[in-house]
């Protein structure tokens, strides 16, 4: 089954770059591009893909509001930051947005490639140094749900800050799988977090996690 990507950046160069990387894979098509935030939605519509590829930071409409809409829509597609510098807080802003990760404008092709299929697939790439970096110089706020955490889901929570995956909290809290996949799913329940990344971001604001 092909994964349809669409490409926004308003540079030319970057799209035909992305482009010439994602179609030379059997199981990756773009179908679309977009120059910039304001041009993503209709081609999105249009196109329906799998995967849009957003660069944050882009004239007019720039990538936090794009992937703010796009993650509003019924059938929303998995939004993948590319940036030029990890500590930007517009990635930080695009993470909150909902994004499901974000990658470097100097990753590897076959890294690129890579983590198209597994946001495609419905994992996130969660860089947590990268965002206890980003948190870190953002104030402490109220985030609702927080307190309500039983202290299991709130163990879950802090692996999940540290990158742990669903496998590595389980052998880490001696649980099964099944019972850590509930254990997220309540966590994001409870703070109306869209996905992990959302969920590590609301721990850090809330001081539940110290970012130092």
């Amino acid at each position: 089954m092909t994964i349809r990507v669409v490409i926004a950046d308003d540079e030319d160069l970057i799209r035909a770059g992305l482009r010439i990387i994602l179609d030379s894979e059997p199981e990756l098509s773009v179908v679309g591009e977009a120059a910039d935030g304001a041009a993503v939605l209709p081609v999105v519509r249009r196109e329906r893909p799998d995967v849009v590829l957003m660069d944050v930071r882009m004239p007019d409409v720039d990538g936090i509001q794009a992937t703010r809409r796009l993650v509003a829509l019924d059938d929303a597609p998995k939004v993948l930051v590319v940036t030029t510098f990890e500590n930007d807080d517009y990635v930080y802003d695009a993470l909150r947005a909902g994004a499901d990760g974000f990658l470097l404008k100097r990753t590897r092709p076959d890294e690129l490639v890579r983590a198209v299929k597994l946001v495609a697939a419905g994992e996130t790439l969660l860089f947590p140094a990268a965002i206890r970096a980003l948190a870190g110089r953002h104030p402490v706020t109220e985030v609702p749900g927080i307190g309500n955490l039983t202290g299991r889901e709130g163990d879950v929570l802090r692996l999940m800050a540290k990158g742990l995956s669903n496998g590595e909290i389980a052998a880490e809290l001696t649980v099964s799988p099944e019972t850590v996949k509930t254990h997220v799913g309540n966590v994001l329940a409870k703070l109306g977090a869209r996905d992990r990344t959302q969920a590590v971001i609301a721990a850090y604001e809330s001081g539940f996690v110290s970012p130092r």
